[in-house]
């Protein structure tokens, strides 16, 4: 019986610090969401652009922004991936958190270890946002 007293003790404990993984998870979901609508944004833009036909001088030059609007694609594209390894990473999180209190293993040096893991992948996510909005801006269609 008082076995079950710390477990039921260590699985409050480990509860209340899988707040903070689960509100980065929240995080992490609601930004690929984000991501997701900028890069449909900028594949719906590049489809526009390609289907302009050559022989039309008045929009043709708009045509030299596909190069660009690929590489904002590609960043994009990157983010979404970090940003759902990030994810993986906090669920792996809190699942060894709950696993080893179930077990009566001490958690913390794992748990250290993903959210580290967890959060660098954000931040690589996150660079990757920059470096897409640096060259967005740079380009024509911030403008039009």
């Amino acid at each position: 019986m008082p076995y079950e007293g710390l477990v039921v003790e260590h699985l409050s404990q480990v509860i209340s610090q899988a707040t903070a993984p689960a509100f980065l998870l929240g995080a992490v979901a609601a930004f690929v969401s984000v991501l997701i609508g900028r890069l449909n944004r900028i594949v719906d833009r590049n489809a526009l652009l390609a289907a302009i036909e050559d022989s039309d001088p008045a929009k043709a030059e708009l045509k030299a922004d596909i190069p660009r609007l690929r590489r904002r694609a590609r960043l994009m594209s990157r983010a979404i991936e970090y940003a759902v390894i990030s994810g993986i990473f906090t669920t792996f999180l809190v699942i060894v958190a709950f696993g080893s209190a179930a077990l009566g293993f001490s958690h913390a040096y794992g748990a250290a270890v993903l959210f580290v893991l967890a959060l660098g992948f954000f931040s690589a996510s996150l660079i990757c946002l920059w470096l897409e909005v640096r060259v967005a801006i740079a380009g024509r269609d911030y403008f039009l």
